[in-house]
C-alpha cells in the first residue's frame, strides 16, 4: 500500500503531551460520543477503538483518566436530536460527533460545548464552520473529502466503463450533505460526456426503483457517496448492481470487500485515531474556533476483480497499477 502523509493540518500541530495520570471517579474529564449508527454495528466497534486508541497514547484512558458517555442512534434520524439533548445535558468537555447529520443535530442544540466532527463533508456550506482555517465557533474536526472527490469517482466509473452515458447519485439527503455531492459531480460530469442523475432515497423501494430505472436506460452507473443509509443497505445495492450490471463506485473499501465493485476513500480508523488529537486539545484548554479543520491527503483505491469478471468488465491495467489492494 503506498503511504502518503494523511493530513494536512492547517495551521499547523504538533504531537500534544502524553502523560495524564490517572483520576479518581468524580475527578475524571468527560467526553460525549454519538454515532449515527447502531452500538453492535462492525464498523462502528472498529473505528470507536481506532478513536479510543488514540486517546490512550494521548494519556485519557476510558474508565482512568476519562469518562465517555456514547449514545447510537441506530440509522433513525429521529433520534439525533433527542440523543444530543441527552448527551448535553451530561455537561461533557466535548463531544465526538460521526456524520454531518449528527453534528448538525448537536450544533442546534449547543454553542458552548466543543465539537469535533468527522465523516462531515462540506462543513461550510452545512453552517459549521466560517473557514477551514478558522472555524470560529465551537466545532472543528476532520473533513470527511475534498472538494474534487466526485470527480474522481466519476472518471474511475469511465474508465472501467468507457461507454458510460449517465451516472445515478444515489444517497439519502437526510445522511450526508447531498447537494454538495450533486454539485460536484455534475461539475465534473459533462467533461467526461456523462449525464448525472439525480436519485435522492430513503427507503428500500426508491433503491430498487431508481437502480432499475437506470439499468433500463442503459449504458449507466452509480455513484455511492458515504452515507449511513446506502450502508445499511450496501448488500440490496450490491446485489441489484449485479442483478443488472451495473458499474458502482463506493466511499468505503470495506463495501468492495463485500462484493461492490471499486472505491477510493479515506482510511475512516486513521481518521478516528487522528481525532483524537483535537480532542485532546480541547481537554487541555484549546478553543475549537481556532482549531483548523484537518484536509485528508491520503486516499486508497480498492478494486474487486471477481465482481468485475460477473459484470462483464475487463479491470484496466491503469486502476490495477494505481490501486492499493485488488480483491480477487
Amino acid at each position: 500500500m503506498r503511504r502518503r502523509e494523511f493530513f494536512i493540518l492547517l495551521g499547523g500541530a504538533a504531537a500534544w503531551p502524553l502523560a495524564a495520570r490517572a483520576q479518581q471517579p468524580d475527578q475524571m474529564r468527560r467526553i460525549g460520543v454519538l454515532m449515527s449508527v447502531a452500538a453492535d454495528d462492525p464498523r462502528a466497534k472498529v473505528q470507536l477503538a481506532g478513536l479510543l486508541d488514540g486517546l490512550a497514547k494521548l494519556g485519557w484512558v476510558e474508565g482512568s483518566t476519562v469518562h465517555i458517555e456514547y449514545r447510537f442512534a441506530g440509522g433513525n434520524s429521529d433520534q439525533f436530536s433527542v440523543l444530543a439533548k441527552e448527551l448535553i445535558a451530561l455537561h461533557p468537555e466535548v463531544i465526538f460527533a460521526q456524520s454531518t447529520p449528527v453534528a448538525a443535530a448537536l450544533q442546534r442544540e449547543t454553542r458552548a460545548i466543543a465539537i469535533v466532527f468527522v465523516e462531515v463533508s462540506d462543513p461550510i456550506g452545512s453552517g459549521f464552520i466560517a473557514s477551514l482555517a478558522r472555524p470560529g465557533g465551537n466545532l472543528t474536526g476532520i473533513i470527511q473529502y475534498e472538494p474534487g472527490i466526485a470527480g474522481k469517482w466519476l472518471a474511475m466509473l469511465k474508465e472501467i466503463a468507457p461507454s458510460l452515458a449517465r451516472v445515478a447519485l444515489l444517497a439519502n439527503p437526510k445522511g450526508t450533505a447531498y447537494d454538495y455531492f450533486l454539485r460536484n459531480a455534475t461539475a465534473a460530469a459533462s467533461s467526461l460526456g456523462i449525464e448525472i442523475i439525480s436519485s435522492p432515497v430513503d427507503d428500500v423501494a426508491d433503491i430498487e426503483r431508481s437502480i432499475i430505472s437506470l439499468a433500463r436506460q442503459g449504458n449507466g452507473g452509480l455513484l455511492l457517496p458515504p452515507e449511513s443509509f446506502i450502508y445499511a443497505h450496501r448488500d440490496l445495492v450490491i446485489g441489484l448492481a449485479a442483478e443488472h450490471r451495473l458499474p458502482a463506485v463506493y466511499a468505503w473499501r470495506f463495501i468492495v470487500k463485500e462484493g461492490g465493485l471499486m472505491s477510493y476513500g479515506i482510511d475512516l480508523v486513521e481518521v478516528y485515531q487522528q481525532s483524537a488529537l483535537y480532542v485532546d486539545r480541547i481537554l487541555r484548554g484549546a478553543k475549537p474556533a481556532e482549531l483548523p479543520v484537518q484536509v485528508p491527503t491520503r486516499y486508497e483505491t480498492v478494486v474487486n476483480l471477481k465482481t468485475a469478471k460477473a459484470l462483464g468488465l475487463d479491470m484496466p491495467s491503469s486502476l490495477l497499477v494505481r490501486a492499493d489492494e485488488v480483491i480477487e
